[in-house]
């Protein structure tokens, strides 16, 4: 389904990773994220928090990962991230996560 399954194998749920929306259908609510460690993940629009339903392709995010169909990974718990150090999103990715 997405490609960069080599940069992807080492993901683990729990753990907060970096990344931009590539992209983002607003009408089926579906995105993919480019992981900042390289490959791409596609998301719901259910999994944007603080209740939005949207998001602007380009935007540096937060994010954890979960089991998707067919044995892949897809984003979840995804959290606009603020390009200003010392934000907690950007604590908890760099305490856990790639980037």
């Amino acid at each position: 389904m997405r490609t960069g399954g080599d940069q992807l194998a080492g993901m683990r749920p729990g753990a907060r990773y970096r990344g931009r929306v590539r992209s983002f259908d607003d009408p089926r609510g579906l995105g993919v994220i480019a992981a900042d460690g390289g490959g791409e993940l596609a998301f719901h629009c259910t999994e944007i928090a603080g209740g939005t339903r949207t998001i602007d392709t380009g935007r540096a995010v937060i994010f954890s990962v979960r089991p998707g169909p067919g044995g892949t990974w897809e984003a979840a718990s995804v959290e606009p991230r603020c390009d200003r150090a010392g934000t907690e999103a950007d604590a908890d990715a760099d305490a856990g996560g790639t980037g």
